[in-house]
C-alpha cells in the first residue's frame, strides 16, 4: 500500500502538473492597458512567455463599444442573459446624492450595458461561433484563459463600469447555470489575475479579487465599535479588510452549503441550483458611486458571513529578481451585523466585504495581521477557498517562482529533491534552485 504522505505527494504533484501545463499555449488578454499607473497592470510578455508559456493578446476598450455599435454578439445569449439578470440580481440603494442620480430609464439602459458588455467579454476571450454570419474573424477570440479590464479612468469616467461582467465572469455560474468560472482581473492587474489563475487550476473554485484594504487593529475595532474580537482575529492580532468594487467572485458570500451545512465556496461542477439562488439572495447590485464611476455602473454588494479556510496570494515582479509569489493562509472572519455596519462604512459601503485574518507565527513577516499587510506587495490579494499554500509551493516550484513569504509548515512543502543540493534552510535553496534552472519556456 501507499503510505499516506506519498499519496499526498503524489497528488500535490498531479494538481500542480495539470495547472502548470494548462496554462502553455494559452493567453492573457489585456482590454485596454495600464490602469492609473499601476504597476500589476504593466505587462512583461517575457516573463509570460518564459515562465508561463502563455503570451498577452491585447485590444482597446473601444472593441466592445464597437461590437455593441455594430451588433456584433449573440441577441439570443443577450436577451436570456438580461431576463436572468432582471430576475436574479436584486438592485440595492443608490449611494449617489439625490440630485445626480440617474433616472428609471437611465439605470435600465446601463443595466442593458453592462449585460451585453459582459457576453461580450466572454466572446472576446473564447470566441462564439454565434456570432453574426460576416464575423468570422471574431468567432476565434484571444484563446484566453484569463483577462482584464483596464476601465479606470477613461472608460469609467465616460462608460458604465464593468463590475458587472468581471463579478458575474469570476463566478461558477450565469444564466446558464454552473459552469467553469473565468478569471477577469480589475484594473487589468495581470499579477493578481495570474494569481486568480493558479489558484482556480489547482481547485476548479471561483476566486476573488480584492484590495487588501485596511488592518483593524483589536484596539481600533474597540474603539470605532465597542467589539472586543475574539476567536483567530484575536489570535492574530487583528484583521485585514478585503474589498474591491469588482472582481470578487459572489461565491465568496460563502452562502452555498455543504452535505454537513458548512458554509463553503464549492468547486464549480458541485454548485446546485440552490447554491445559486442562496448567492444571489445574499446579493446586491448598487448604482456605482460617481466620486469614482463617473458612468454608473453596478457594483456587487455582499459580506462573508461566514468563517472559512482562505489563501490569500500575490504574484509580484521585482527588477533584477523576476517573479516572486506571497503566500498567506488563514480564515475569513465573521463579525456581528453591527460591527461589520460600521467598519464597512469605513470605506466604500456599496462594495463587496470579507474580513481576513492571517494565521500568524508571532515571528517575522507573520508575527501579526499588521505584519502581513505590511510586507504585502501591493494592494491588490487574489483568494480562494482552502488552504492551499503548499499546492502553489509545488506548482512554483515547478514554474521555477520563488516563493517569498509564506507561512506554510515546512513539513507540506514538496519540492524537486534537487533543491537540496542548493542549501540546507528550505527558503534559500528556493532562490538558488530557482535561479540555477531558470524559467521553463526560455
Amino acid at each position: 500500500s501507499i503510505p499516506e504522505d506519498v499519496k499526498e505527494k503524489l497528488l500535490r504533484f498531479g494538481r500542480a502538473a495539470v495547472a502548470a501545463a494548462t496554462m502553455r499555449g494559452k493567453s492573457y488578454l489585456q482590454i485596454g492597458s495600464i490602469c492609473m499607473g499601476i504597476g500589476g497592470s504593466i505587462i512583461d510578455p517575457a516573463f509570460m512567455e518564459e515562465y508561463l508559456g502563455m503570451r498577452v493578446e491585447s485590444v482597446d476598450e473601444v472593441e466592445i463599444i464597437r461590437r455593441m455599435t455594430e451588433g456584433i454578439y449573440d441577441q439570443a445569449e443577450f436577451e436570456k442573459a438580461l431576463a436572468w439578470t432582471k430576475e436574479n440580481c436584486i438592485e440595492g440603494f443608490d449611494k449617489n446624492p439625490e440630485a445626480v442620480q440617474k433616472n428609471r430609464e437611465q439605470k435600465d439602459q446601463d443595466w442593458e450595458f453592462v449585460v451585453k458588455m459582459m457576453c461580450i467579454i466572454k466572446d472576446l476571450m473564447n470566441g462564439n461561433k454565434k456570432l453574426p454570419e460576416g464575423c468570422e474573424e471574431e468567432m476565434v477570440g484571444h484563446n484566453a484563459i484569463a483577462a482584464g479590464f483596464q476601465g479606470q479612468r477613461q472608460w469609467t469616467d465616460f462608460y458604465p463600469n464593468a463590475d458587472f461582467a468581471e463579478a458575474m465572469l469570476n463566478t461558477s455560474f450565469d444564466w446558464n447555470g454552473a459552469r467553469e468560472p473565468y478569471v477577469l482581473a480589475t484594473e487589468n492587474d495581470v499579477l493578481n489575475g495570474l494569481g486568480m489563475l493558479f489558484m482556480k487550476l489547482l481547485t476548479n473554485r471561483a476566486q476573488i479579487f480584492a484590495d487588501v484594504r485596511t488592518y483593524w487593529s483589536p484596539e481600533a475595532v474597540k474603539k470605532a465599535t465597542g467589539y472586543e474580537v475574539e476567536g483567530i482575529a484575536k489570535e492574530a492580532g487583528g484583521f485585514i479588510h478585503l474589498i474591491n468594487s469588482g472582481a470578487a467572485c459572489l461565491d465568496a458570500n460563502g452562502q452555498a452549503k455543504d452535505a454537513d451545512g458548512n458554509n463553503v465556496m464549492k468547486p464549480w461542477y458541485e454548485v446546485t441550483e440552490e447554491d445559486q439562488k442562496a448567492i444571489m439572495q445574499a446579493t446586491t447590485w448598487n448604482e456605482a458611486d460617481f466620486g469614482y464611476f463617473r458612468g454608473g455602473g453596478y457594483s456587487s454588494r455582499f459580506v462573508t458571513e461566514a468563517e472559512m479556510p482562505v489563501t490569500m496570494i500575490r504574484l509580484n515582479l521585482v527588477k533584477g529578481l523576476g517573479p516572486v509569489l506571497q503566500i498567506a493562509e488563514g480564515w475569513t472572519v465573521k463579525l456581528p451585523a453591527e460591527v461589520t455596519d460600521k467598519l464597512w462604512k469605513r470605506t466604500d459601503y456599496t462594495w463587496p466585504c470579507t474580513w481576513f485574518a492571517p494565521r500568524t507565527t508571532g515571528k517575522g513577516a507573520f508575527k501579526t495581521a499588521y505584519d502581513v499587510m505590511n510586507n504585502w506587495g501591493a494592494n491588490h490579494g487574489a483568494i480562494s477557498y482552502g488552504h492551499i499554500g503548499a499546492d502553489l509551493i509545488t506548482m512554483c516550484s515547478m514554474l521555477r517562482i520563488p516563493v517569498s513569504m509564506h507561512n506554510v509548515s515546512e513539513e507540506k512543502i514538496f519540492r524537486p529533491a534537487a533543491w537540496n543540493a542548493f542549501g540546507m534552510d528550505k527558503e534559500g535553496q528556493d532562490y538558488r534552485a530557482c535561479a540555477a534552472y531558470g524559467p521553463l519556456y526560455k
